[in-house]
């Protein structure tokens, strides 16, 4: 299933949040030690940082300025590749761990027409930063600029503390609903062939594939900003999706179930749930915190069981599609 990779031995569940009698001690500890730790809290330590020390002021965002706007740009096309780099220079230059965790055996390409430069690592970067970080920047900034204008509510964390840790930690609901809606959008044909094939012709994934996308998907992609234009948020809420957008795809598209650093420090990186949708392209078009997946029938929980029906529909659908020729 896994080309001789590294097959996790527990099936992918559905969280606790979700269990019917309601599960709470369960539904807590899967927030703390699943959505926020370790990554999650990295994202919003980051966006507390970048907010206080790597953003213009909002006196200078009031008014939209090539010059900021660039310095958006800089700021996150830095983090990206401090986090997707680091990942791949550890996992795939250095080769730190072998193959240890990884879930596909197969290196990334460096011979290859499909690829720019035939190379699939260098492709990657360039979609990521050309296209991918210019339309995350530019919606975020956008977003800033608004709240600056005073064009979107405000909120301020002395006044509504509770209420913005809640949409702090909404921001990851929030980005899998909508990554969820717009990736089953993109695998219209129409839409596959004309943006999101791009981002599918990595069947076997790395740090850098995360936002390697087609400029169009980048702009469906990114387009998660939009909820804060009418959902009142502060800024380092704004900040923070864009870094669970546009960074934290580095790490689920690792390829590598832990990083291993050491003999006894390992992280949990790779997302062996979206793996799958790269391997088999018609299920889990979303994400595990929000398992929209599971309602419709796309949900593969990575057991032989979830394959064989995969094969199963494929081949009834085969058998479907013979009958209306012949017919």
């Amino acid at each position: 299933m896994s080309r001789g990779g590294y097959q996790p031995p527990d099936p992918i569940e559905v969280p606790p949040l979700y269990a019917w009698p309601p599960r709470p001690l369960a539904t807590l500890r899967w927030i703390t030690t699943g959505l926020l730790f370790p990554w999650g809290l990295l994202f919003i330590a980051l966006a507390v940082v970048a907010w206080n020390y790597l953003t213009p002021s909002l006196e200078r965002m009031a008014s939209l300025e090539v010059g900021w706007m660039a310095l958006i740009w800089l700021r996150n096309a830095a983090l990206l590749t401090l986090v997707a780099g680091g990942l791949h220079w550890w996992l795939y230059i250095r080769r730190a761990q072998d193959q240890a965790y990884m879930f596909n055996t197969r290196w990334l390409d460096t011979e290859n027409r499909k690829f720019l430069f035939r190379n699939q690592a260098r492709d990657n970067m360039f979609w990521s930063l050309v296209s991918g970080c210019t339309v995350w920047s530019f919606y975020e900034s956008l977003t800033l600029w608004a709240y600056a204008e005073d064009r979107i509510p405000r909120v301020e964390w002395g006044d509504a503390p509770i209420y913005l840790a809640v949409m702090t930690i909404a921001v990851f609901f929030w980005s899998t609903l909508h990554f969820y809606l717009n990736h089953r959008l993109l695998h219209w044909p129409p839409l596959y062939r004309a943006a999101h094939e791009l981002h599918h012709r990595n069947i076997n994934i790395g740090p850098w594939t995360g936002i390697s996308m087609h400029p169009l998907e980048h702009v469906i992609y990114f387009s998660v900003f939009f909820l804060w234009w009418v959902v009142p948020v502060h800024p380092v809420i704004v900040i923070l999706t864009g870094f669970y957008q546009g960074i934290s795809p580095a790490v689920s598209h690792s390829g590598f179930e832990q990083v291993v650093i050491g003999r006894r420090f390992r992280v949990t990186a790779g997302d062996h749930f979206h793996q799958l949708h790269h391997r088999y392209f018609e299920v889990n078009y979303g994400n595990t915190p929000t398992p929209v997946d599971r309602l419709f029938g796309t949900w593969h929980d990575g057991t032989s069981e979830a394959h064989e029906a995969l094969k199963n529909r494929r081949l009834a659908r085969h058998r479907q599609g013979r009958s209306s020729l012949g017919a």
